[in-house]
């Protein structure tokens, strides 16, 4: 028996309690389908228009945002004007390449952060997110 081509992406919407639409469904076939990657709004919005699938700018901002609020990404802002969203959204730090604008995972405990701030008052932290600046281009 063979899985329907949108059967993951419409079980991952689903489990989050997010409406399948036609457009969720595309985007999110585009995004969970080829395995832990960073990517921008743009990025998706080029994979969007090279499959042929219609959606605005606007659009992919927007679900990219309701994906990150229901769990299924993580958005890693690495400046002012530069977010990645991350379809690993496991307890992992970042390798940021400076001179290519390249992402790469670091595990979780290959970072350790000593004599942590306590949090402010009445609240508390929910997670710690490093993010190594680089200079060069990743190793092939």
């Amino acid at each position: 028996m063979t899985k329907r081509p949108f059967a993951d992406a419409l079980e991952k919407l689903r489990a989050v309690g997010l409406r399948p639409t036609r457009q969720r469904l595309a985007l999110a076939r585009l995004l969970f389908e080829n395995g832990d990657r960073h990517l921008t709004a743009e990025t998706l919005y080029e994979e969007a228009q090279a499959a042929e699938i219609r959606v605005s700018l606007a659009t992919i901002y927007n679900s990219l945002h309701q994906f990150t609020e229901a769990g299924l990404l993580r958005e890693v802002a690495v400046g002012a004007s530069r977010t990645y969203f991350d379809t690993n959204v496991s307890d992992h730090h970042h390798f940021y390449y400076e001179d290519c604008g390249r992402l790469v995972d670091i595990a979780g405990g290959d970072v350790t952060v000593d004599c942590l701030t306590q949090a402010p008052d009445g609240t508390e932290i929910a997670r710690v997110e490093v993010i190594i600046r680089v200079a060069g281009t990743p190793a092939a």
